[in-house]
């Protein structure tokens, strides 16, 4: 008898084993296909908006245009394909553009009254709501870096000027010599400037026009990664001819730079002065959460309608949590790629694009 039942119990446990096994393979099947629906990312660039005529592009230069946006997108989906962070995707894209002279960031920021550069940038990550940002430092290759460090390794949100590179070198930063930011293009862009206001004086007019036709370049980049986070950035050297220390909406959390895993990441590019009052970035997050209509609504709501109501213009890129984009903006042009999760590649400057 004892046999039997030892038998029995031997069959059943086998069997139950078994059927335990199949159910867990069958979990781990469904838990695989899961995730690989959701493995959904993307990113969004945009290099500045203004007055981009293409009429006052040779073929040359708009190749070279083109051909930075695609080196730095291109940067970022690698790190994203490969199973990245959404963080690391911005910080790197932006870095291209940082270290090129064709955008006003980093390397070709663009020069204040007093003839030298102030840069700004800032970061956030849509999972914890963390940010950081950088105003006005002067010896920061790349102030994306700083704005990062500044989030992930002290108390604050935002350093400016003296303080933050302070902060820099204790992190271990190289400080990079002012002339490490000059150009000649973006000297005689001043200089420009600075002669029309000898001839004309220093007027509102004066400065509404120059600001309309000349406040373009300022970077910046939204991602979304495979785990279904997001992160945006954006980098500045300003306005031209800025004085006092202006600092603009690049550095404003909310402003310039917003991201939250339950709705968006947004960069935004354009007046400054408007797009802080706005609070473009933020605005079209709360518009999503609040309103509950899409990514694509928000940005044609704040970008057609609020911001030009104030008297402002520019534009935005953005990513939602599925992986939608939008590049909004209403100016005449805006330098901007995207790409998917299939490496489908865009990349436009004019407004018909």
């Amino acid at each position: 008898m004892f046999k039997i039942l030892t038998l029995f119990l031997s069959i059943f446990i086998v069997f139950g084993c078994k059927n335990i096994t199949k159910n867990i393979d069958k979990v781990q099947v469904y838990d695989d296909k899961t995730l690989e629906t959701t493995k959904s990312f993307g990113i969004v660039i945009h290099g500045g908006a203004g007055t981009i005529l293409k009429e006052n592009m040779n073929d040359s230069l708009e190749n070279a245009y083109k051909l930075k946006l695609k080196e730095a997108i291109s940067v970022g989906y690698n790190i994203l394909k490969n199973g990245g962070t959404s963080m690391d995707a911005v910080t790197k894209t932006i870095n291209i553009m940082e270290d090129s002279p064709l955008f006003n960031a980093g390397k070709g920021a663009v020069f204040t009254h007093e003839e030298t550069n102030e840069l700004d940038a800032s970061v956030m990550d849509g999972a914890t709501l963390n940010a950081g940002a950088v105003a006005g430092v002067t010896h920061i290759k790349n102030p994306i870096d700083l704005a990062l460090a500044v989030m992930n390794d002290s108390p604050h949100v935002m350093l400016a000027g003296k303080g933050a590179e302070n902060f820099a070198v204790e992190r271990g930063f190289d400080l990079v010599d002012p002339s490490y930011f000059y150009t000649e293009n973006r000297f005689q862009s001043l200089q420009k400037v600075k002669e029309m206001e000898k001839e004309k004086g220093i007027g509102t007019n004066l400065e509404d026009t120059f600001i309309k036709n000349t406040k373009f370049g300022t970077v910046g980049c939204a991602a979304l990664d495979k785990n279904g986070n997001l992160a945006a950035g954006t980098s500045t050297g300003g306005m031209t001819n800025k004085r006092w220390n202006r600092i603009g909406d690049a550095p404003i959390i909310g402003a310039g730079t917003y991201a939250n895993n339950k709705t968006c990441a947004i960069s935004s590019t354009g007046w400054g002065e408007f797009f802080i009052r706005a609070m473009v970035a933020h605005d079209i997050s709360a518009m999503m959460e609040y309103k509950g209509i899409s990514l694509q609504e928000a940005a044609t709501e704040v970008i057609q309608k609020k911001v030009p109501a104030l008297g402002g213009d520019g534009g935005i890129v953005g990513i939602d949590n599925k992986g939608n984009v939008v590049m909004e903006f209403n100016t005449a042009g805006m330098y901007r790629a995207h790409m998917n999760a299939e490496g489908e590649l865009f990349i436009g400057i004019y407004k018909d694009e």
